[in-house]
């Protein structure tokens, strides 16, 4: 390790400090780790310290960090055409749309961009709006959609009660059997549990008064909830009943996290609308958007869509789509991820839950997994922030980077996370662990 590495570390934690707003946060105590590079699994500092990076940074570098394939795409682009406004036509951004629109389910031909994944549930919610001529739209309380105007107060935890600036947006207890809100006792009964207070949810409200059901496929920051059989399949048979459209939001699930495209996939069920962001690019350019069933695509054809962005489809983004998604089918990396998930991380932390008693549960499939800490495991009562805080900081000494939501690690490393490297995290969290619990 040198000085002037060092140093550099030294500099980026003081320029940080002084001048950088964060999000989320009370600023006075934060102490953020520095990264000056990263290659797959694995980032370091400038001294050349390496960390394992299980939180895949905000759980969107699906492919790794640098990957050579999108690196190239997105330098290639620059040196024919850095931007283009969104009104004219683009062989890469076109490239792009078709890329996302031929995994999408059959029906789905249109392609809105937008800047992140926020915006596109944003602009879902205002299609789905225009297309019903109705107002209200449903999530439930365990979600996330994003910090803008519509989104944040559609999304159901602590953050929306600041932000509730937005209209029409009602909310509802989605399945979540291990803290069930229905007294169910099995997954079934938790399905069919959820699905009638969703129906009476909407019988309430009043069907004719609601546009659409936003659900995020699998529920990521709320704790990586894996929806029970028939669960999705009955929400789309309810909107279908009601007349209402259903949105699903893939900008956390999608492309690759759950071992499939797009999560949604893997539950007998097809939506209206569909959000994606993150994974479609690993996050090396903003770049989000939604997908449009051809139905309401064809509500504007001779109807102003009232959206936009100035970076709706920028070039640098949509190079990145094209490079990130050509290199993940031709290398097999979203089957890496269901594989991976099936056969190392999966039976991994569930003999972690055999040694930690402090381990409720764990869940999830893909390379997105929550590990839930309590208490006692009879009373199901969650650990205090003191004690997360305490795994967090015993898994960075350990050169671990985690995602840690309420009283959960979420073990969502890239997916092209490597068996060898699942074996080095899998005895960092049992190291860390039994330090901290």
């Amino acid at each position: 390790m040198s000085e002037a590495t060092t140093d550099l570390d030294d500099l980026a934690t003081r320029l940080d400090r002084d001048h950088v707003f964060h999000s989320w946060s009370a600023q006075a105590g934060l102490t953020p780790t520095v990264i000056a590079g990263g290659s797959g699994s694995v980032v370091w500092d400038h001294a050349g310290r390496r960390y394992l990076d299980f939180s895949s940074q905000l759980v969107n570098v699906n492919i790794g960090h640098q990957h050579p394939a999108v690196i190239r795409a997105i330098h290639d682009q620059a040196d024919v055409l850095a931007t283009v406004g969104p009104a004219a036509a683009s062989l890469v951004r076109g490239e792009a749309a078709k890329r996302i629109a031929d995994r999408a389910p059959e029906g789905f031909s249109k392609v809105f961009f937008t800047n992140g994944g926020a915006d596109a549930v944003e602009n879902a919610i205002r299609m789905a709006r225009l297309h019903t001529g109705r107002d209200k739209v449903l999530s439930t309380y365990r979600s996330y959609h994003g910090n803008t105007g519509a989104a944040i107060v559609a999304t159901g935890d602590w953050r929306r009660m600041p932000n509730e600036f937005a209209r029409g947006h009602v909310h509802f207890f989605g399945p979540y059997l291990y803290r069930s809100e229905f007294w169910a006792t099995t997954p079934e009964e938790e399905s069919a549990r959820a699905l009638r207070h969703l129906e009476r949810v909407i019988q309430s409200e009043g069907p004719a008064t609601i546009a659409a059901i936003l659900l995020e496929s699998v529920p990521g920051t709320a704790g990586i909830l894996v929806p029970p059989p028939g669960y999705l399949a009955g929400v789309r048979a309810i909107a279908d009943k009601y007349d209402i459209l259903l949105i699903l939001d893939e900008v956390m699930c999608g492309f690759g996290r759950t071992g499939r495209w797009f999560a949604f996939q893997g539950y007998d069920v097809v939506p209206d609308l569909i959000t994606f962001a993150k994974g479609v690019n690993s996050g090396y350019v903003p770049i989000g958007g939604v997908v449009i069933s051809d139905p309401i695509a064809a509500t504007f054809d001779e109807r102003v869509f009232p959206g936009g962005l100035t970076y709706s489809g920028h070039l640098l983004g949509a190079a990145s789509i094209v490079g990130a998604l050509d290199a993940m089918e031709s290398e097999g990396i979203v089957d890496n991820a269901r594989r991976i998930g099936a056969e190392a991380i999966g039976p991994g932390l569930r003999e972690l839950a055999e040694r930690h008693p402090a381990i409720g549960e764990v869940r999830g499939e893909g390379v997105f997994w929550a590990i839930e800490f309590v208490t006692d495991r009879e009373t199901r009562e969650p650990v205090d922030a003191a004690t997360i805080g305490r795994i967090k900081s015993e898994l960075v000494s350990r050169d671990l980077l985690p995602f840690v939501a309420e009283n959960r690690i979420h073990v969502v490393p890239p997916c092209v996370v490597t068996h060898d490297e699942v074996a080095q995290a899998l005895a960092i969290y049992d190291e860390a662990f039994a330090a901290a619990l």
